[in-house]
């Protein structure tokens, strides 16, 4: 079966130094893959290559069984590759429904209709509902984004992604600057994706991350030094040396 995503290997060199060394990986859909590495590993490049932002010295990128290596970004979205951010983009004078609203019409070519319009657009309004409905920010929907918390809005980023149609998801660190009393939400949203979506998770939050994540990529120096069960990552040497250290002992003793 072809992959619906995959990289092979890939490379990326700044100045002679090699930032993404032969790395290879593969999602089908319903994957739930959790990217990891210690500050520096090369997973922000990675990122940037995989989605178009940059483009690699050698290596492919392949989407539903194209080669998109040479696709811009834009082209990526639209056959299916969204990815988040790990700082918050949003419009802090806009509502939810708004941005959602506006994610949708542009999905469909029709921003233009945008101003004064959509709410006369059943067929959008209901998609807008149904994504907030799903992300827990239906009661929100029409307060402004400066008014709702910093994990609802990490929550709204996931929504704007879903407004995309995805069919390849990467979340770059949904819970960063998240408060951990509030970590709770983004992992509800996690697990309430759709079942057949391939998602790719970059995060720091390693209780996050093994609940989540099936299969777990730890990347060391731009290589990748792990691909594996999240239950055999903390058992590996080279991964307890380069990333894990007191959290891969404190979870051998428990």
């Amino acid at each position: 079966m072809i992959p619906l995503f995959g990289v092979q290997n890939l490379n990326k060199s700044f100045g002679g130094l090699a930032v993404t060394n032969n790395v290879s990986l593969s999602l089908a859909a319903g994957d739930r893959l959790a990217l990891i590495g210690p500050n520096g590993a090369g997973k922000t490049t990675f990122v940037n290559l995989v989605t178009g932002n940059l483009l690699p010295n050698s290596g492919t990128v392949r989407l539903a069984g194209q080669d998109v290596t040479r696709r811009n970004a834009m082209e990526r979205v639209r056959l299916g590759l969204v990815r988040s951010f790990q700082v918050t983009r949003l419009f802090y004078g806009m509502t939810p429904e708004e941005h959602l609203a506006l994610a949708v019409l542009q999905r469909e070519g029709k921003s233009g209709r945008m101003v004064g319009r959509y709410q006369a657009m059943p067929e959008v309004m209901d998609e807008v509902r149904d994504i907030l409905d799903l992300l827990g920010l239906l009661e929100l929907s029409h307060l402004k984004v400066r008014e709702i918390a910093y994990g609802q809005q990490r929550l709204l980023e996931i929504a704007l992604a879903l407004a995309l149609r995805p069919k390849v998801l990467l979340l770059d660190e949904p819970a960063a600057g998240v408060p951990q009393s509030e970590t709770a939400r983004i992992e509800q949203a996690l697990d309430k994706l759709p079942p057949d979506l391939a998602v790719l998770m970059i995060e720091h939050d390693m209780d996050l991350v093994f609940r989540f994540a099936k299969r777990v990529i730890v990347l060391a120096a731009g290589t990748v030094i792990f691909d594996g069960s999240p239950q055999d990552v903390t058992k590996d040497a080279r991964v307890r040396e380069a990333y894990l250290g007191s959290y891969a002992n404190v979870g051998s003793a428990a």
